[in-house]
């Protein structure tokens, strides 16, 4: 997938970096794998905000992606490739030989027309789920359960990629986008090959305006605030932050400190943590 450069013909437009949708077919989402779900915009239910600098943004309709693949030994074909308002990768639609469709994320390099299976028994090509105790040292994974049967947890994001590089027992050692090394039961599924749509991290906005589309609202630097809404706000002109660490605006340490619980259940399958 391509990036497009646009002329600076429009403050908006300078330096403004989008992508070409290429590899998407322009259809409608197929009727019966879409839903709608009110948008809380980062409140609880009690209506208090508990995330920031979320709402507005424009109307969105989800999509049901079969992150369990959990339809065995049947093969499909690659009906369209998608774009999801929801991700940041793209989506394919499924159709299955019993008629039967599906949407699930987009490998890299798969294209219409293309045949996948979910199996124990299938080949190690693109866009095939297998058990990672079927799939050979070294081969690039996405979309990985955690828990077996439970879905794809992880290795999700637009151009993510798991790599497996030990199996011992029941338990099979995996490389994480963030080079976090796990230790993940050998039952669980994984799909063969990369997420696609790999040159999102290159697209430029350009624009604030783009960002309210997405559903983001603006945020404010703490050190131009006043000094009840955050600890590194007042001062006379631009002025140091007066702490000896930065903070949040509730006073909790904002850089380097671990915030992961002591006593997590997966601590003992980390081999070597992600660098915060």
């Amino acid at each position: 997938m391509a990036t497009r450069l646009h002329e600076t013909y429009t403050p908006g437009t300078r330096n403004q970096n989008v992508l070409q949708f290429g590899e998407t077919k322009k259809s409608k989402p197929h009727k019966q794998l879409t839903y709608h779900k009110l948008s809380k915009n980062g409140r609880n239910n009690a209506g208090i905000i508990t995330s920031r600098h979320r709402g507005g943004g424009h109307k969105r309709l989800r999509r049901e992606i079969d992150f369990q693949r959990n339809k065995l030994n049947v093969s499909g074909r690659v009906a369209s490739i998608e774009y999801d308002p929801n991700r940041n990768a793209f989506i394919c639609l499924i159709t299955y030989i019993d008629g039967d469709k599906r949407y699930i994320l987009h490998p890299k390099g798969i294209g219409v027309g293309d045949i996948v299976m979910s199996s124990s028994d299938a080949s190690i090509s693109i866009g095939n789920a297998l058990p990672l105790t079927k799939i050979p040292l070294g081969t690039i994974i996405h979309n990985v359960e955690l828990k077996s049967g439970k879905g794809g947890q992880s290795v999700r994001a637009a151009g993510a990629a798991a790599k497996i590089i030990a199996k011992e027992g029941q338990l099979t050692t995996l490389r994480l986008p963030s080079n976090e090394i796990r230790l993940i039961s050998r039952n669980c599924l994984a799909s063969i090959g990369r997420v696609g749509n790999i040159d999102v991290n290159n697209e430029h906005l350009g624009k604030a305006g783009s960002k309210r589309w997405l559903g983001k609202r603006p945020k404010v630097r703490g050190s131009a605030t006043n000094p009840v809404d955050h600890p590194h706000g007042g001062g006379e002109g631009r002025t140091s932050i007066g702490r000896r660490r930065p903070l949040t605006p509730w006073g909790h340490v904002a850089s380097g400190k671990r915030t992961r619980r002591e006593r997590r259940y997966s601590n003992p399958f980390i081999l070597r943590r992600r660098k915060n």
